[in-house]
């Protein structure tokens, strides 16, 4: 597999171009019980229709046609003017969590019942997208981690924090990610030197981070929005410190590069996608059916292994042995990104980044 073809992320929040939204049904429909799934695009479209959709079929039933999901936040946009409409371009889709957000302010997901989901106990909480009056709004896909990763020919000895990246020694080596709602930098910050996410509470808190994040900058050498340039330069010791895709770092080590990925002790990065279904879909006992086989930990662990997604369940629930699990997540708490700020603050935090942290 090519590393640099693992782009979920980019799927999750700047986009991958160029996904066919003519993709062919996955399976025939089977009995005329059939679903429509919307999943990023590319490689991670075509482990879902060669590992998980035909499983779920031979286990149900139910028919998926996979639909390849456009960039970013476009998929919202044409979610949300199919429903005006009422269609539904899929019936579930993998969501971002801002999207998801997004989507509740105008009630696009039908709640779905947990009385339904047989393994809801399983689920982590924070995985767990509800209404602000409890309805649940969408459950937790697939989760995966940034974290601290190093080129082990210029840095002997793993670093164990953040704070590797304030670090003077560190001066002109660092490879960052440069998008505010992709790096998640404000939120590291909080964690390593405000005691924790909530110090982004309030404006005067979340400037205060921004502050103390300024003070990494001189040992930046590139705020990167393609993966593969940091990759590359990350291999070659060119840029020998960064942060990147744990699962992505450990497929370049396996293949005999000189790249490790490191947990810090404040915690990876852990992003997530959760499964919605569009409040137009005529599909919702088919949709249960679905949500509730991708929360069983024994396809949490195959998503593990097929497509080296972090499991959204319980560690204990699922089979993953301890290299298994390692290859993809972490028993250290992470640092869980505050999407609402994404969401009700995007254009002011997008401003002070570009005058205070990439300007």
């Amino acid at each position: 597999m090519n590393i640099s073809s693992i782009k979920r992320r980019t799927l999750l929040g700047a986009g991958l171009a160029g996904a066919s939204m003519l993709a062919m049904p996955a399976v025939l429909r089977a009995q005329d019980k059939s679903l429509k799934v919307g999943v990023y695009g590319g490689y991670f479209k075509d482990s879902f229709d060669k590992n998980i959709f035909p499983e779920f079929t031979k286990a149900t039933g139910i028919a998926v046609e996979s639909i390849a999901e456009p960039t970013g936040e476009a998929w919202l946009v044409q979610l949300e003017q199919a429903a005006r409409a009422g269609q539904a371009p899929a019936d579930v889709s993998m969501m971002s969590q801002v999207a998801m957000l997004k989507g509740q302010a105008t009630e696009l997901w039908t709640p779905i019942d947990m009385a339904k989901i047989k393994d809801a106990s399983n689920l982590l909480d924070r995985f767990v997208n509800k209404y602000p009056d409890g309805r649940v709004a969408g459950v937790g896909a697939v989760s995966w981690y940034i974290t601290l990763v190093t080129n082990t020919n210029v840095y002997k000895e793993a670093p164990t924090s953040w704070t590797a990246l304030w670090d003077p020694a560190n001066a002109d080596k660092l490879g960052l990610l440069a998008l505010v709602s992709n790096s998640f930098l404000l939120e590291v910050t909080a964690k390593t030197h405000m005691g924790g996410t909530n110090a982004l509470d309030t404006e005067e808190g979340i400037l205060k981070a921004f502050e103390k994040l300024a003070e990494v900058k001189p040992n930046v050498r590139l705020w990167y929005r393609d993966e593969a340039q940091f990759e590359q330069a990350l291999k070659s010791g060119e840029i020998p410190m960064g942060q990147y895709y744990h699962d992505v770092t450990g497929l370049a080590a396996a293949d005999g590069h000189p790249v490790r990925s490191t947990f810090p002790k404040e915690g990876g990065i852990q992003d997530s996608g959760c499964w919605a279904l569009s409040r137009v879909s005529q599909k919702s006992e088919e949709a249960h059916i679905f949500i509730d086989y991708m929360c069983q930990p024994a396809v949490q662990a195959t998503l593990s292994r097929k497509v080296g997604t972090s499991p959204t369940v319980k560690r204990e629930s699922t089979d993953l042995t301890d290299k298994e699990f390692a290859a993809v997540s972490s028993d250290i708490e992470p640092i869980v990104p505050r999407y609402d700020l994404y969401q009700t603050k995007s254009d002011w935090l997008n401003q002070k980044w570009t005058e205070l942290i990439v300007g």
